[in-house]
Formats: C-alpha cells, structure tokens, sequence
C-alpha cells in the first residue's frame, strides 16, 4: 500500500512550523527578558512572630521569622468558618496567601550555637486576622510550606512560636516584586463589535514545553470569543497564578498555576482573528 505524498508533505510541513515556533519563541523569551529586568521594591517589614522547626531528617534548627508589612497585598477574604471548611477539605492548596520569602541567613540562638533563619513577609491585615490561634496555625503551616516549595527542604511540622520573641538576628530591608502586565500584542487587528455579555470563565488550557522532561516554558490558551482587541484586556501574573479581565465585563480568569513563572519575562499575544490569548511564561527552576 502506497503512502500519500500530500499527507506526509503536510506532516513535515506542520513539524518545520512546530520547530521554528520553538526557536522563535526561545529568541523572543531571552530578549525579553533582557530588556525587562525584574521590577522590585525594597520595603523594611515589621516583626510579628518567630517560629522554631528543624529540618528533616538531620534536624538542624530553623527559625521563621513571620513579619507583616503593608506592601505585601492580603488574600482573599477567609472567615473562620471557611478556613474550618478548607482544612477539612481534599484539597486545602487552592486558598493562596501572598508572602514574600527572603535569603536564609547564619544567626545565633540563646545557646550561642549556630542557626539558619529565613523572614516570611505578609499582608499586615491577614497577619492582625492571625491573632486567632487557628489562623496562626494556618499561617505557619503555608509559610513552612512556602519554605520548602522554594529551597527544596523539608521541616519538622513539630514547631513551636516563641513567646518572648518576636524576631531571631536584626530586621532587614527586603526586595518584593511589583506585579507587572505585560504587554498584549495584537495580530491582525479587525473591526468587529460584540455586545456585552455577563463576566464568564472562558474555555483555556495549559501546555508545558518540552512536554517530558523539566519545563521550561508554560504556555496558556485562553478561547475569548467576543473580544475585538486587546485593548480591552487585562492581564495580571503572579508567581503562580493568572488573573485576565476582558471588559466590560465579559470574561473574567482567575487561576493557580501548577509552576513558579517568571513575571517580567512572559510574552502575551491576542490573535484577534482566532480569538485566542495566548500567555507564554517561562519557568522558574527550583
């Protein structure tokens, strides 16, 4: 049985485009992010409590100092009945709250032996809310989890808050990123008029490239029928979440992402005549 020629043209064809895709994107990802450094803002947090762990399985002392600070914005509301219901849940990962996770640095306990210590900085407001035992408990469970996500530890869970101290070693100023948009750029602008619609969740998937192996990029295709231009988009990324707001009022996206992505250098385009937003992030290795 003889092979069409016109099938196996085609599949060689959609390959060659698949690996200048590639390549183009690789050069577009590195000059971006050579032309946007990261923006940050240097703030000085206040303490507000230190928590002694150890790692695991060799139990070195680790000390977390939980500072607040205005600058850090606060998750979304959380009664104290919800956050029962989310530790009781399957998956209690899905409420987020920002933090700021700074260096570790060499300090010395009241032993006068040698320690690590990291600063975790949160919203003051959700720190105030913390005053509540259960909220404390939540707080240093996901700023331990914070902790070893991104210094690949692992620490005791057998912690303890220290009552006549509220920081281990001198406060220091620390760098924060600022939230960035990146620019949407259009393809093929064309003049089209779409009544507005109520906000809705628009269809979207995530792609990982190379499919096997460690990601390097994260790709997102969000479907936003409707939409005449990417004037009417906005585009907010957080380290792990994607939050787009097509107006007035038409669509609205708010997600986690499975990676920590690089803000500053990911690349957005809106293809007016396919109607698809396509977001491609780099990511962060751990």
């Amino acid at each position: 049985m003889e092979a069409d020629s016109s099938l196996l043209s085609s599949e060689m064809e959609l390959q060659q485009q698949e690996e200048l895709y590639q390549q183009l994107l690789i050069q577009t990802m590195g000059k971006m992010q050579s032309e946007n450094p990261r923006d940050s803002r240097v703030i000085r947090p206040q303490p507000g409590l230190c928590v002694k762990t150890f790692t695991l399985p060799d139990k070195r002392k680790v000390f977390v100092n939980i500072c607040q600070s205005a600058a850090v914005p606060p998750p979304p509301p959380l009664s104290r009945e919800a956050l029962v219901e989310l530790l009781e849940s399957e998956d209690p990962t899905g409420y987020r709250v920002p933090m700021s996770i700074g260096e570790a640095h060499t300090e010395v306990d009241n032993n006068s032996q040698g320690c690590t210590a990291y600063d975790v900085v949160i919203s003051e407001d959700f720190f105030q809310k913390c005053q509540d035992p259960l909220f404390q408990q939540f707080l240093i469970a996901v700023s331990l989890e914070g902790l070893e996500n991104k210094y690949n530890l692992e620490l005791s869970r057998d912690w303890k808050v220290l009552k006549n101290r509220k920081f281990l070693g001198s406060v220091n100023e620390q760098n924060i990123r600022t939230k960035s948009k990146p620019v949407i750029q259009e393809i093929e602008p064309k003049d089209t008029h779409t009544a507005p619609e109520p906000a809705k969740r628009p269809e979207f998937c995530l792609l990982v490239e190379p499919p096997v192996g460690d990601p390097e990029f994260l790709i997102a295709e969000i479907q936003l029928p409707g939409v005449a231009s990417s004037l009417s988009l906005v585009l907010d990324l957080g380290e792990d979440r994607l939050v787009l707001n097509a107006r007035p009022s038409l669509f609205h996206l708010d997600c986690f992402i499975p990676f920590f992505i690089d803000q500053e250098g990911s690349v957005a385009q809106y293809n007016t005549n396919t109607q698809i937003l396509t977001v491609t992030m780099p990511v962060v290795s751990s």
